[in-house]
């Protein structure tokens, strides 16, 4: 009940989130696009997780111990804990920044949303950190900013939960894909043989890959980017690895793992082998 609430209620600032929020893409993509390396820092490329996921609890956490310093009268741990509260948020706006370059449609929407409750409540956090500054003997407005920013910050929160849960935001799309041990039959299509270079969709079983075959050595990946599902087989060679056509995501042909973000997570990869019945393919460990 309440989550289809909110559903609604952030849907219906789509009027403006969406105008806005492809303005901010378009700026934000300028911006990361010379500096690749710096984006798959804050992507979290290296961490084999979300970066700006990990931050968003300090903030959360220095908030509520400012919120209950405030109301069992100690100021100054409530103040350096609202001050600690701010810069780690603007360190959590920073990598969300970076993340926000990869999304579109309603995922884009939604972020934007997000996006613009936290910079209101930063907002509201700063004023109240400089009432707090000049040592007011009432402290209401002050505390009282802090709640209202709080409030705030928890209903974008709530935003930015959806986004993963609801959405699927920087989830795994092969989280729930088995690594399995059979090996199963490659529907070639059609095809006499699978063709030399690459990249080649191909079927096994219910799974689409992408092979790239080099004389006796061929390797394959799924064909669905774990990134945001791009199309592996619509994109790029690069040396032994091969590139999404949607974000830039590289994975090695060998094993799947990440070679460049915005991706976080290994590409499954298959085993090949040839037999008199044609080609079989079978998940790799690991």
């Amino acid at each position: 009940m309440i989550g289809r609430l909110v559903t609604r209620i952030v849907d219906a600032q789509a009027v403006w989130a969406k105008p806005f929020g492809d303005f901010n893409h378009r700026w934000l993509s300028a911006l990361f696009r010379p500096m690749r390396p710096v984006k798959d820092l804050l992507n979290g490329t290296w961490l084999g997780h979300p970066v700006h996921a990990a931050i968003t609890d300090v903030p959360i956490g220095a908030l509520t111990v400012a919120l209950i310093l405030d109301i069992v009268n100690v100021p100054l741990g409530a103040d350096v804990a609202l001050l600690i509260g701010v810069l780690s948020m603007l360190a959590a706006a920073v990598a969300g920044l970076a993340d926000y370059t990869d999304t579109d449609g309603t995922a884009r929407m939604r972020a934007t949303v997000h996006s613009t409750l936290m910079v209101v409540a930063v907002v509201a956090f700063l004023v109240s950190l400089a009432i707090r500054a000049g040592n007011p003997p009432d402290r209401t407005v002050a505390f009282g900013l802090l709640l209202i920013g709080y409030l705030i910050v928890a209903f974008a929160a709530e935003v930015g939960g959806d986004l993963v849960y609801l959405i699927g935001t920087h989830v795994n799309r092969h989280a729930w894909r088995g690594a399995g041990a059979k090996w199963i039959k490659v529907d070639l299509g059609g095809l006499p043989d699978i063709p030399e270079g690459g990249p080649t969709r191909l079927k096994v079983g219910i799974n689409d890959i992408v092979v790239v075959r080099n004389g006796e050595s061929t390797l394959a990946l799924h064909a669905v980017c774990a990134h945001a599902g791009g199309p592996l087989p619509e994109g790029t060679l690069v040396k032994d690895q091969i590139e999404c056509p949607w974000h830039g995501s590289r994975f090695h042909l060998a094993n799947g793992h990440v070679a460049r973000g915005p991706a976080m997570y290994s590409q499954p990869a298959y085993e090949l082998r040839r037999t008199d019945a044609g080609w079989e393919a079978r998940r790799a460990p690991g």
